[in-house]
């Protein structure tokens, strides 16, 4: 088997994540080695990636004298709500996982939010593995223990903190994405660049539209796992990790979800560069670099959406607090800031962002 990376996460639970080319076959190994209690695998999945890869999948946890059980549902944001999160929780009564067993996310963001949420909440906390088979599940979504599902109101509005036993990102799976998904995960990759990462920046500039690598991806997780580690429960630091998600939440909704989360992110890091170059706070010549790089990945620089109906929306996101809402702004390539503003001065805000 290939050399892999492997990135250490101090958080409450400390785990490993694992990024190489095979990576996902040492998932059994490491359940029998490391959690020799588990008997069974409640592997949980999506339409799409059901069909792909969970057959292998399985049968590695079979192999290893494990007992797996798969649970697949429609792929897709739509399906990340309570009904679907009520029928895996039915589904693992139903196959009688005890506390000492394990759940197994393999797929995307929407994968791992939903099944981490289900292990969280599931006979008050059982364990699970993300094995993320997205660009965007693997630098961003699979690590740091956030959980949840989507209700009518707004996204990712019902959750938990809830940190997985160990992350397998193998290379392999991102050979059968399609184009569209890549973006997607470039959209988050794009983000670290601009949080922390003039480097990244850089090369992101110099070929926006070539893949990235195992190198490239081990530096977005490296990011994550520093921020995580400094602020696991989002009280202070973590809140960076947000950078254009405000705005991209409320696109999303406004689509129906037709517009993909990654895009959205990448759409809300210009919207977010412009409101800062607006209030002072970041230089026209960065929100202008910003802003073409956006658009040399092949993401709108600007939406659809009035400003008003953004505003609106964003009312519901997660992040408000009392009369308060947090965004994060661009003060420079690689460094950015939590800016917390009432209210009352969103619409001018995304005024400024639009």
């Amino acid at each position: 088997m290939c050399a892999m990376t492997n990135i250490r996460i101090n958080a409450s639970t400390r785990y490993d994540v694992s990024v190489g080319s095979g990576a996902s076959e040492q998932a059994a190994d490491f359940i029998r080695t490391a959690l020799p209690r588990v008997n069974k695998v409640a592997v949980v999945t999506d339409s799409n990636v059901d069909v792909l890869h969970s057959s292998a999948v399985v049968s590695r946890l079979a192999d290893a004298g494990l007992a797996p059980v798969k649970f697949a549902f429609p792929a897709g944001e739509k399906s990340k709500n309570l009904a679907t999160y009520a029928s895996l929780i039915d589904f693992l009564a139903e196959n009688r996982l005890d506390r000492t067993d394990i759940v197994l996310a393999l797929g995307g963001g929407v994968t791992g939010d939903m099944a981490g949420f289900a292990a969280a909440t599931y006979k008050r906390g059982i364990d699970f593995i993300q094995m993320p088979t997205t660009l965007l599940a693997m630098v961003d979504s699979s690590v740091g223990g956030k959980t949840a599902v989507d209700i009518a109101a707004g996204k990712n509005l019902v959750g938990a903190f809830h940190q997985p036993r160990a992350v397998f990102c193998d290379l392999r799976f991102l050979d059968t994405l399609p184009d569209g998904w890549r973006m997607d995960g470039m959209g988050e990759v794009l983000k670290y660049a601009v949080l922390r990462d003039q480097s990244l920046f850089g090369k992101l500039e110099s070929a926006p539209l070539a893949p990235i690598g195992e190198s490239e991806i081990a530096a977005c997780i490296g990011m994550k796992r520093d921020i995580v580690e400094a602020d696991e429960k989002e009280s202070g630091m973590r809140k960076l990790l947000n950078l254009g998600h405000t705005f991209a939440h409320a696109i999303e909704k406004l689509s129906g979800f037709g517009i993909s989360h990654g895009r959205a992110v990448a759409t809300g890091i210009a919207m977010a560069s412009r409101a800062a170059a607006k209030r002072g706070a970041l230089s026209g010549e960065d929100c202008v670099r910003i802003e073409s790089l956006v658009s040399a990945m092949g993401y709108d620089v600007h939406v659809k959406f009035a400003a008003t109906e953004i505003a609106d929306a964003m009312m519901d996101d997660k992040k408000v607090e009392g009369e308060s809402i947090d965004l994060v702004i661009p003060h420079g390539i690689g460094h950015c800031a939590v800016c917390r503003m009432p209210l009352a001065e969103v619409g001018k805000v995304v005024a400024d962002a639009v």
